[in-house]
């Protein structure tokens, strides 16, 4: 007889295990399937916490930080390899894994190692052993695959995408990135950083578009002072591999470099998962819909993280999932999501918002105020040699309410949340001005460019 569970989880990145230890955490019994032998999904093993932890390697390694500190110009290692490159990331990676599996243990929650495929609205079949196991409620966590362009040859070796690119054996001596998203950002930087002569195609006519114009301008600034040739609104047309991999875009523009990243969106693993047996369909990226609560069309089998598209970030996909398992079992724990959530783009400077945009407060007509502090202008900034880096805080013209805030430069992801906490506890100019904060610190930008917003109320 098929053992039976209050919960069946499909995926161990961030969503699954914290759905999986939400549920047990009040006492459900709970599985959690995982295809891979090992856990964690994209976000510890193939994307948020390698990019994350090569970008580190990328900025130590090559001595980026300190170029031009104190006059001088030099970098730790004359020659960067590919092995120094990823052993700091492999050690991460090795560290998260372990550390969820300890947090299932804790919660006495059963994994199972396979594919999983339902068999019916309540069974699911594990790949390999053949296990089937029934339950009452599931939560969909397969997470995401990089979406492989036909037009791409990755038969060669040569050409990665954001998984495969961890497995790369030398550094190129040239590299194109084929999508201005977050992940070709991101990793366009890694590599410039690297010394490694990197370009950047991008189909749209802004990099980042949903960041604040300026922030965005700023970051495509940066990037082209790192050395990254910047090609937009361009897309490749076709490739042809030799010595050199001879790429042609669809202007008409032929280059010639050493490797290629295609960093072209990411699509949800939901092909294995015999939806057609419980008559649920994927979108063309294998996306599922859900409502408010993460429920799919039946509702009991929820889903959340990145296999339900957007915001597609760890932070979201593990609230998205506590979420569900609060409604799916009437936990009477949390209600809702932040209403307001942050966003972090690590590049080199890193990016950060939460809230609204310039561009968004104009659409709505809403009227406001901005406020900006600089990096150069502040004694910390100083201190670390960020030269253009900047907090932009947003404020409502009457209330003086804080409506967005806007980072970009070293620590931008953490100081971000400075201005995230302040907009949901409805904050004003007030705040920031009367806050004490320590010097020399990051943080004191936020006082300043709430006065620098003051100071335009004054004038008007």
């Amino acid at each position: 007889m098929p053992e039976h569970f209050d919960l069946i989880v499909i995926g161990s990145g961030p969503a699954g295990e914290k759905g999986a230890a939400q549920a047990a955490y009040f006492g459900k019994r709970v599985a959690l399937i995982e295809k891979q032998p090992v856990c964690g999904g994209a976000a510890a093993n193939t994307g948020t916490l390698p990019s994350k932890t090569l970008r580190e390697s990328a900025l130590y390694l090559s001595g980026f930080r300190q170029r031009g500190l104190y006059g001088i110009n030099f970098s730790f290692k004359d020659q960067v390899t590919a092995q120094d490159f990823l052993y700091r990331e492999r050690l991460v990676a090795n560290s998260e894994r372990e550390r969820i599996e300890t947090n299932l243990r804790h919660h006495h929650i059963k994994t199972y190692t396979g594919t999983a495929s339902f068999l019916d609205e309540h069974r699911v079949m594990v790949a390999g052993s053949n296990d089937v196991l029934t339950a009452d409620k599931f939560l969909i966590a397969v997470g995401p695959r990089p979406f492989r362009p036909p037009n791409l040859p990755f038969d060669d070796p040569r050409v990665f995408d954001s998984d495969t690119i961890l497995l790369m054996e030398d550094l190129p001596e040239s590299m194109l990135v084929s999508g201005g998203g977050v992940i070709g950002c991101e990793y366009a930087c890694m590599f410039a950083a690297l010394g490694i002569k990197t370009t950047l195609v991008e189909g749209r006519e802004t990099l980042l578009g949903f960041l604040d114009v300026e922030v965005s301008a700023t970051l495509s600034d940066n990037m082209e002072s790192m050395g990254i040739r910047i090609v937009k609104p361009d897309a490749i047309e076709s490739i042809e591999t030799g010595e050199q991999l001879a790429v042609r875009l669809k202007s008409g523009t032929e280059l010639s470099v050493g490797s290629l990243l295609a960093a072209t969106g990411r699509s949800g693993n939901t092909d294995q998962l015999g939806l057609a047996n419980i008559n649920l369909a994927a979108n063309k990226r294998g996306q599922l819909n859900v409502n408010a609560f993460y429920q799919t069309d039946h509702p009991h089998i929820y889903a959340a993280g990145d296999v339900i598209g957007f915001p597609a970030l760890a932070s979201t996909s593990m609230e998205q999932a506590r979420l569900a398992m609060v409604h799916a079992f009437d936990l009477k724990y949390k209600s809702g999501l932040a209403q307001i959530l942050p966003y972090g783009i690590y590049t080199i400077p890193e990016c950060s918002m939460a809230g609204e945009t310039e561009e968004s407060l104009t659409a709505k007509q809403t009227p406001y105020v901005a406020g900006k502090a600089r990096y150069a202008d502040n004694a910390r900034g100083q201190i670390i040699g960020d030269e253009r880096g900047f907090v932009k805080l947003l404020f409502h013209r009457q209330s003086r309410r804080l409506l967005g805030v806007h980072v970009i430069g070293e620590l931008a992801s953490e100081l971000v949340h400075t201005g995230l906490t302040a907009i949901l506890m409805a904050a004003t100019t007030d705040l920031f001005i009367h806050t004490c904060y320590n010097y020399p610190t990051l943080n004191e930008m936020f006082k300043y460019a709430t006065y620098d917003a003051l100071g335009k109320l004054a004038n008007d």
